[in-house]
């Protein structure tokens, strides 16, 4: 359930700042939510004392400072400074700042639940049951949530869920486009790319590394592209490609995923890995999808390919 009140637009490219503050019960997703946030752009900072708020916003709007959308976790953790929340929040919109509040809550028995399962305590008296913080918690927060502008109940919300109306909510709608997808090259004798959600071993295809007027090349050259490539090995693997991303990248978008780094492996990261990497970026190219591609190895000298 979503209750909505005084709501602005989040975007309003006029405004220098604008902040997204993410309070509410303990256990509601207020983590999740931060980080869907970040995911979308915003610069997203946990905790921050309300006392720090303007020193913040100086910092962020210094010359050269490229920082136009902020989040804020607000905890009851921080109590010691929850006094003066709402007056730093109006000195924050005095300055100019769009300011949303977002108060995020659940059912005590959910709660109750999500506490059970991550073994925490309540951080509000975490010698005492979880219910007793929960209703101590709920006293305290009430004149805050009467002034959110948005009050969302998380009972029902997987973490899936929640995500999904985050973007809905705090995506601009010229951000709204195809998933962001990385094609990498990379050799396996210097280690497998950390960074990579999907990883393809291609040392099966052939090795121009061993035909000596090949050898000094890379796979940028249409050389060793038709060497590795057109053969039946390099064709049924490309055409199988093809199908399995036609199949797995629909998914990725469902499920909210806003960039995927695709990795293709040979022993020296230089003529097969870049070969296939190079094929890749134009086959998804006419999916739709933006592609980046980098090649890790491709200017190491005296490699096996």
């Amino acid at each position: 359930m979503i209750t909505e009140l005084s709501l602005n637009p989040v975007k309003n490219k006029t405004l220098p700042l604008q902040f997204i503050m993410v309070t509410g019960t303990s256990g509601s997703g207020k983590t999740q939510a931060l980080k869907c946030l970040e995911d979308l752009g915003f610069f997203c900072v946990d905790n921050l004392p309300p006392a720090l708020f303007q020193k913040f916003t100086e910092l962020c709007t210094q010359p050269g400072k490229d920082v136009q959308k902020v989040a804020l976790g607000i905890d009851i953790r921080e109590r010691a400074f929850f006094s003066d929340l709402l007056s730093n929040l109006e000195g924050l919109q005095s300055n100019g700042c769009h300011v949303e509040l977002l108060f995020l809550e659940a059912q005590d028995d959910v709660l109750v639940r999500r506490f059970s399962e991550s073994r925490r305590p309540h951080p509000l008296l975490p010698l005492r049951p979880v219910i007793e913080g929960i209703q101590l918690e709920r006293e305290r927060l009430q004149g805050l949530r009467h002034r959110a502008n948005r009050v969302l109940d998380t009972s029902e919300y997987s973490v899936h869920d929640l995500k999904a109306w985050m973007i809905k909510h705090y995506r601009e709608h010229d951000d709204e486009q195809a998933l962001k997808i990385s094609l990498l090259s990379f050799g396996y004798k210097f280690g497998v790319p950390v960074d990579a959600d999907v990883v393809f071993d291609v040392r099966f295809l052939r090795n121009p590394h061993f035909v000596p007027d090949l050898q000094p090349l890379t796979g940028e050259h249409a050389d060793i592209q038709q060497f590795v490539l057109d053969n039946k090995e390099g064709k049924d693997f490309l055409r199988h490609l093809q199908e399995l991303f036609k199949f797995l990248l629909p998914l990725f978008e469902r499920e909210q995923r806003t960039y995927l780094t695709i990795a293709f492996g040979c022993t020296g990261g230089r003529h097969r890995s870049v070969s296939m990497a190079i094929h890749m970026k134009d086959i998804l190219k006419t999916l739709g999808y933006d592609i980046t591609i980098r090649h890790r190895e491709i200017h190491t000298e005296h490699v096996e390919a």
